[in-house]
């Protein structure tokens, strides 16, 4: 049995859970609605103030898709009751962000600066210049859109320059010794 599937997800108030049609889970909740469709073959069961998730056999396909199932659905009770952040931080001299509407604009390095459209469902905050903070209802959509925001300029792993997430780690190299031939 799944360790994870067969716990069951808490449906906190406020959060209106919906098992439609061919397993098309409809999520409403303070920070907005999230509708996704799950596998056919998963039977999903809304118990009182929980969500179920069970799988009709203990197929290898089954068993694969029964803690993603639970995990897909409680990211969505997540999201639209408390939602998501990812935070990035600037490394770099001249290095820094700004919003300017809703465009994010940075400075990393190039003769130009970099401007990104804040897409729906996800909103952009610049509390320091060197910090950007990422927040949504959607847990893949934050993620996705952190991770083009780092990709604008990854860290490098001699000086650390670049953006990266807060909680990362850069593995640092020793640049050249300068070590003459002869």
């Amino acid at each position: 049995m799944s360790r994870i599937g067969k716990q069951p997800i808490a449906i906190p108030a406020g959060v209106d859970v919906t098992i439609g049609a061919n397993n098309e889970i409809t999520v409403k909740g303070p920070k907005g609605t999230l509708v996704q469709t799950m596998s056919a073959d998963m039977i999903i069961k809304k118990d009182g103030e929980a969500v179920v998730v069970e799988r009709p056999s203990d197929v290898k396909e089954h068993r694969a898709l029964h803690g993603l199932t639970r995990t897909l659905i409680a990211n969505m009770v997540t999201g639209v009751s408390e939602g998501f952040t990812k935070t990035l931080e600037i490394n770099g001299v001249g290095y820094r962000a700004a919003k300017q509407g809703n465009k994010l604009v940075m400075n990393l390095g190039y003769s130009h600066q970099v401007e990104m459209e804040e897409p729906d469902g996800i909103k952009i905050d610049v509390p320091q210049p060197n910090q950007i903070i990422i927040s949504g209802y959607d847990k893949q959509k934050v993620g996705q859109f952190a991770a083009q925001v780092r990709e604008k300029r990854p860290p490098e792993p001699y000086k650390g320059k670049g953006i990266k997430y807060v909680e990362e780690v850069i593995r640092r190299k020793e640049g050249k010794t300068g070590a003459k031939k002869k």
